[in-house]
């Protein structure tokens, strides 16, 4: 009778297991970039820079950066309330306030920025000038974190040396 017992519990504890889906989790949504200009205020209020993820719905590398890197840097209590993240969709027609006032598009300011490959991490000032060199590509994964941080670290020593 014992035995059945533990027979029957692993082949339950099985079916439970079978039940659960397989599937790797979705990448975390950044919220997309609105108003530059006050986002990027609102950032350099807390102490650190805007960053933003310029990607593409069809970029893989730029759902993997979103997943592994910037999703989990948005909730992360050392950043959090220190950064401000953001995305702007190179392939978007999105209405976008950029950091002199104007009404653009998200497609029309990654043209404007230059912006060809994806993705690109890039942080900004409140004045909308790049506080640190942008990260472009997804790199070295194993490196990826370290990069980020300490591009974030200079950006935010930028801000602290601007009169």
């Amino acid at each position: 009778m014992r035995q059945s017992w533990k027979s029957w519990s692993v082949l339950f504890g099985g079916l439970i297991l079978a039940c659960l889906p397989l599937t790797a989790p979705a990448a975390p949504q950044l919220a997309q970039a609105s108003r530059l200009d006050a986002e990027a205020r609102q950032a350099a209020k807390a102490g650190g820079p805007l960053i933003i993820l310029y990607s593409r719905a069809d970029c893989s590398f730029c759902k993997t950066i979103k997943r592994d890197f910037l999703g989990p840097l948005a909730v992360d209590p050392r950043y959090a309330g220190r950064v401000v993240v953001r995305e702007v969709a190179q392939d978007s027609h999105a209405a976008l306030t950029d950091f002199a006032g104007r009404d653009t598009t998200h497609a029309r300011f990654a043209a404007a920025e230059k912006i060809r490959l994806v993705p690109v991490v890039a942080f900004y000032g409140p004045d909308g000038r790049q506080l640190h060199e942008p990260i472009v590509g997804a790199r070295l994964p194993d490196f990826y974190q370290s990069y980020l941080e300490a591009a974030i670290e200079q950006s935010t020593r930028a801000l602290q040396r601007k009169p």
